[in-house]
């Protein structure tokens, strides 16, 4: 009954908010539709609150329901139904109804010992899978956003509500996800609660929202090298969620990247096209993409560490709910119907879109696969390249002139990496020589 009312509560709201947004003006005009007429000024702040909104349409019926599973201990009872086992999935993550005591060697994931070869090539393999995915990723997405698609009476239109190809990229990377593990299961069992994905569901959804919103705001090299920058914020973010400790060249070389990608960004032609205006509401919302992004990034790597769940049902975890909060903030908004109907309209936009989707789903594969095995800050270095690779192949492709004090840049970042592997390597060796040259107690 709880659960019911808040439905009805938040249904109410939405039709008060869209009435005093439109006025005696509303018409038939979407909720979406309302907030895309009004100032640029202050229209990223409504598409914020409406969006937030819609995702508490998913957010109080789950806490109403948590709540409720907690006061009245439901997970105790012996009634082992469909609906019981689902909720205790959610809740509790474990198969037993009993809650199962995680010793601290269950914890505690048993790494895989590779060789320093075997490294080289598994790191090769995650830098070159994230790179080929998210470049084709970028290059259709730019395409999808600014190219007129053409119905089959001739007429142009150009697609605009980059919220549902969110919604259709974590749909199908859910179904490729969840597909691959019921003909491939992941050994050991699955004991994450299903609600903990949630928390980088929501963080995700965010971090992209707020890198399309600043782009309004703030010219296209301002917004990359925020990106670049962001190794930075990724590690504080890392001491003060997980506590973890960097060593002193990690945090030298992490501000060697982010030096050499300004000089890079800095030298590019694009810098000279670009118009210098930049808003203290651009430089917010590009502080508010690094922030989720970041919090993404090691809360996922600390649920690794925490459940040593595999990359695929993270994956899966995630996708599931971003797909939720996405589908059910497009319905609430009224823009679900729009773009499935311009979808049936433009054929061209429909392959487009898939073969986004797919890139995005393979891109995935590897963003949790990088942080799994290598974890965020080489997973945030090889994102950072990606940036200056895609404005590398803006050059190579538009004959677009890079200044010496881009290629200087691009030298800083390449001799940063290559010391960093030299540290952690030379870090690794003493660290293995002081373990054999231990004394050995006899018994």
């Amino acid at each position: 009954s709880f659960i019911v009312v808040s439905l009805l509560v938040i249904h109410f709201f939405s039709d008060l908010f869209r009435i005093s947004i439109g006025g005696n003006y509303v018409g038939d005009m979407t909720l979406s539709q309302l907030v895309e007429s009004q100032s640029k000024d202050y229209a990223w702040l409504l598409k914020l609150l409406v969006n937030c909104f819609g995702y508490s349409c998913v957010f109080v019926p789950g806490y109403l329901i948590y709540k409720y599973v907690q006061r009245s201990n439901y997970l105790e009872r012996g009634n082992k139904t469909f609906l019981h086992t689902a909720v205790n999935m959610c809740i509790t993550g474990n198969s037993s109804y009993e809650p199962v005591d995680v010793t601290q060697a269950e914890k505690e994931r048993v790494p895989i010992k590779r060789t320093s070869s075997q490294e080289a090539v598994q790191l090769f393999w995650c830098f070159g899978g994230l790179m080929v995915s998210y470049l084709t990723w970028g290059v259709l997405q730019e395409k999808i956003m600014t190219q007129h698609y053409y119905n089959f009476s001739g007429e142009s239109a150009k697609f605009k509500d980059s919220q549902f190809l969110v919604f259709a990229n974590r749909l199908l990377a859910f179904i490729v996800a969840l597909s691959y593990m019921q003909w491939q299961p992941a050994p050991g069992r699955h004991r994450a609660p299903l609600y903990k994905y949630s928390f980088a569901s929501f963080s995700n959804i965010m971090s992209a929202w707020f890198q399309y919103e600043a782009l309004k705001f703030v010219n296209f090299p301002t917004q990359v090298l925020a990106k670049s920058c962001k190794i930075i914020p990724v590690m504080l973010m890392g001491k003060i969620m997980s506590k973890a400790k960097y060593e002193s060249y990690e945090y030298l070389t992490a501000l060697l990247i982010s030096l050499g990608m300004i000089f890079f960004m800095s030298g590019s032609a694009e810098n000279s096209k670009a118009s210098g205006v930049t808003t203290l509401t651009g430089i917010f919302l590009l502080s508010m993409y690094m922030v989720f992004d970041s919090f993404t990034a090691n809360w996922q790597g600390s649920l690794f560490k925490s459940y040593g769940m595999s990359s695929l049902q993270m994956m899966c975890g995630v996708n599931l709910f971003s797909s939720i909060f996405t589908g059910a903030s497009l319905s609430m908004q009224g823009g679900f119907m729009d773009s499935l109907a311009f979808a049936t309209e433009h054929p061209k936009f429909v392959f487009d879109m898939v073969v986004l989707s797919i890139c995005s789903a393979v891109g995935q594969l590897f963003i949790y696969h990088t942080i799994d095995v290598f974890g965020p800050v080489v997973f945030t270095i090889i994102m950072t390249l990606r940036q200056a690779a895609a404005i590398m192949l803006s050059c190579f492709i538009y004959q677009h002139s890079i200044s010496v004090l881009g290629i200087f840049g691009v030298l800083i970042v390449f001799v940063a990496i290559f010391l960093r592997v030299y540290c952690n390597q030379r870090l690794r060796a003493k660290r293995k020589r002081a373990e054999a040259n231990k004394p050995k107690i006899a018994v």
